[in-house]
């Protein structure tokens, strides 16, 4: 007879397989335990890095541009090419689909903001009972780190989330003809499955928020279409990040019309952060009875009485933010708190 010792050793010898070879994002946080720990303010650091990257991605995808006189109109202000190299340079890789993705962004972030986030082992945290065949993923990876960013304590992760799942939300509804609702939607079977469930454990509403707001990041690139979260007015003002601007100069030079792309704004990380990317007050749901019972009596320990949401506030904002949304981004608590 085959040992249960053996069974389980094949089962985790599968899963990590499944980690090694297939694109699944990032850990999950524990924003219980971590709420207790003073951190600095991460933002101006998290604005500092993602703009210079998007900076040196503009310059890249005018390179082609240099042989301006042989140029076919085309070839102007390529938007392609400016997504494809606005992406090296996010993920500061080679390829667009370089890896992993969101978790090589978190990683790349837990090394440059280790000044201002919070690194907390797994077995420290309210997710120490979850085994290997509960959520291997979660073992394999450990924690992300903590850190506040415009007063929200959020994880690392959500950056991956940010940037990655929102660009996969940008491609369904920008190349695919998926309206916001079907991304959304999308993005929910994945947090169901290898994003969550199946390899954590834990399903993450505050992913959710995050992935949705780096669809708005994506959409306000070249303004490809109005923003949800806006009023006519407001869209009609808005800038997109970036521009195909008229260059004077070259133009003379080369007697012919010369563009080409340059930054609009900046980028801002406070102009998408709220209360519900952090977990504490968009609670997290679990795979199981069984999961959620021992991350319960964890969080009694660290914290006696705690009850999420922790700041009802936030979700009252976040339910008049997301409108009709917030029904596919919210968990039923903190889309269930009302004014008193």
């Amino acid at each position: 007879m085959i040992s249960s010792r053996l069974l389980a050793s094949c089962a985790l010898l599968a899963a990590s397989s499944a980690f090694v070879f297939s694109p699944v994002p990032a850990a999950e946080i524990d924003s219980v335990t971590t709420r207790r720990i003073p951190l600095d303010d991460s933002l101006a650091a998290i604005n500092e890095i993602f703009n210079r990257r998007l900076s040196a991605g503009v310059t890249e995808a005018n390179l082609r541009q240099i042989d301006v006189a042989n140029l076919e109109p085309h070839e102007v202000c390529d938007e392609e090419r400016l997504y494809s190299e606005i992406r090296k340079a996010i993920f500061d890789s080679l390829i667009p689909r370089w890896g992993l993705r969101g978790y090589d962004l978190d990683r790349q972030l837990r090394e440059q903001l280790s000044a201002t986030s919070y690194s907390l082992p797994l077995n420290d945290s309210i997710y120490r009972d979850i085994g290997y065949l509960e959520g291997f993923s979660l073992r394999l990876k450990e924690l992300s780190d903590v850190v506040k960013v415009d007063g929200h304590l959020i994880g690392l992760d959500k950056l991956g989330h940010f940037f990655a799942e929102g660009w996969e939300y940008f491609e369904q509804t920008h190349r695919k003809n998926a309206t916001v609702e079907q991304a959304i939607q999308w993005g929910s079977r994945q947090e169901a499955g290898k994003f969550g469930y199946a390899t954590t454990g834990v399903y993450s509403y505050a992913d959710l928020v995050a992935n949705f707001n780096g669809w708005r990041f994506w959409n306000e690139i070249v303004g490809s279409r109005d923003d949800p979260l806006k009023g006519a007015i407001e869209n009609w003002f808005s800038k997109s990040y970036i521009e195909c601007e008229y260059q004077i100069f070259a133009s003379i030079r080369h007697r012919k019309i010369v563009k080409a792309w340059e930054l609009n704004r900046a980028f801002n990380l406070a102009d998408y952060v709220d209360g519900a990317w952090d977990e504490g007050n968009n609670c997290n749901s679990y795979a199981d009875p069984m999961i959620e019972e021992k991350v319960v009596n964890r969080v009694e320990e660290v914290a006696t009485g705690h009850r999420c949401p922790i700041e009802p506030m936030e979700c009252l904002n976040a339910q008049r933010k997301y409108g009709s949304f917030a029904k596919y981004l919210l968990h039923p608590r903190c889309l269930g708190v009302a004014v008193d």
